[in-house]
């Protein structure tokens, strides 16, 4: 069966063709900076083949049509018509607590999703967009809609709600929702086989650190929690987002004239390593590189990143009774090694014999820590695609069971 899988953002539309027994990927690539003059297309093909160019893509229907039109072309196409694709998966922001896990997508289901619209403003559009394109362009295939909240659906009540009058949650939705799920889902598995265990018997701190950046407590394979809340706002410090803050701040700003909008601009798009670091740039490799060089502000904005992080991972760690390992993935994760030893290097408390040298030169999958650490250190490369692929071929399969 080859799946398509396509996670149409708010100015992007990324994709990924896999064939299903043999998880390969035939081709991949995103349209982005739709909407623009500067529409750019990458489409690379499983063997290593890759062409970039200018395109047209006033919207994501256009966007999608040139990826048909990459996909079975005579000069690089890996699809003899469109018909060769058998399903389509999406990843969809957010299933609030309707969705808590992958389905089919019925126009109930598409109506369902619309409703959570204000959960998503910014993203969940996109995701729909998405969808109806594809019905349009593939009539009669089936597609799945993949959540990003629902591997954090298994949080008790205890971490999910918010210490504020029930009736706020039950009429409005306002609890704890957590992001980045498919991601976190994916390492909780691999990180579970890297370690020769069982998911269900396995308890970890996993790390997903990117320009958005979550952690969760999984204990037995399932979200105990998740530092992420009713929005990707909450949490970690990230690349333009503050993450935690106190609340009071925000009702200040109001007070000093600020509206509903300029602050979500504000908290959202220019905090973070962002607001902190001095440059101009929210970039972790940007950041590093000024603080080696000697600037203090994104020394400073390393800082209070690395510190937001050792305190999660310090009480997840408490929430779990201990931990089999500490998981990094995402861009930063598997890549910022300098970042990762900020983390590191205090982490010993909670039995993490570090190892510099591997965390220096090591790519994932691999281990940071030494042999006989109590508590393992590891870097697992995340693949959210892949995910969502195997998620579509189970629903499909489901369904035509």
């Amino acid at each position: 069966m080859n799946i398509l899988v396509v996670n149409s953002g708010s100015s992007s539309l990324k994709f990924t063709l896999f064939e299903s027994a043999s998880e390969k990927r035939l081709a991949s690539g995103l349209v982005e900076r739709i909407g623009t003059d500067s529409a750019n297309m990458v489409y690379k093909r499983g063997d290593g083949g890759k062409r970039e160019s200018a395109v047209s893509a006033p919207d994501h229907a256009a966007a999608l049509s040139l990826v048909c039109e990459a996909l079975t072309s005579a000069d690089g196409g890996v699809l003899k018509s469109l018909s060769d694709v058998q399903a389509i998966g999406h990843r969809v922001l957010h299933g609030a607590e309707k969705f808590t896990e992958s389905v089919l997508v019925t126009p109930a289901v598409m109506d369902e999703i619309r409703a959570l619209v204000p959960f998503g403003p910014l993203h969940m559009p996109p995701n729909l967009g998405g969808i109806e394109a594809c019905e349009r362009i593939f009539p009669g295939v089936p597609n799945v809609a993949v959540f990003d909240t629902a591997f954090h659906s298994s949080m008790p009540p205890s971490a999910a709600l918010y210490a504020i009058p029930e009736k706020f949650h039950s009429e409005f939705g306002f609890r704890k929702y957590g992001f980045h799920g498919t991601s976190h889902r994916f390492v909780t598995l691999a990180a579970a086989e890297y370690l020769g265990k069982k998911p269900e018997e396995t308890n970890l701190v996993t790390c997903h650190l990117g320009n958005g950046s979550s952690l969760a407590a999984v204990k037995g394979g399932k979200v105990l929690d998740t530092t992420m809340g009713l929005t990707p706002l909450a949490g970690v410090v990230m690349g333009t987002r503050s993450g935690d803050i106190d609340p009071a701040v925000v009702l200040e700003l109001v007070r000093k004239g600020m509206t509903a909008d300029e602050i979500d601009t504000l908290l959202n798009k220019k905090s973070g390593l962002l607001g902190v670091g001095g440059i101009g740039s929210g970039d972790m490799r940007d950041i590093v590189s000024a603080a080696e060089s000697g600037k203090a502000e994104a020394k400073l904005a390393l800082d209070m990143w690395a510190h937001r992080i050792v305190l999660y991972i310090g009480g997840y760690f408490a929430l779990l009774g201990g931990a089999d390992a500490i998981v990094f993935t995402g861009g930063i994760g598997e890549n910022a090694a300098v970042a990762r030893d900020k983390i590191l290097s205090r982490l010993a408390c909670i039995g993490v014999d570090y190892d510099p040298e591997a965390n220096a030169t090591l790519r994932g999958p691999c281990t940071l820590s030494r042999p006989g650490s109590k508590t393992a250190a590891i870097v697992i490369p995340t693949d959210e695609e892949l995910m969502i692929a195997r998620d579509t071929a189970a629903v499909v399969a489901g369904k035509q069971s």
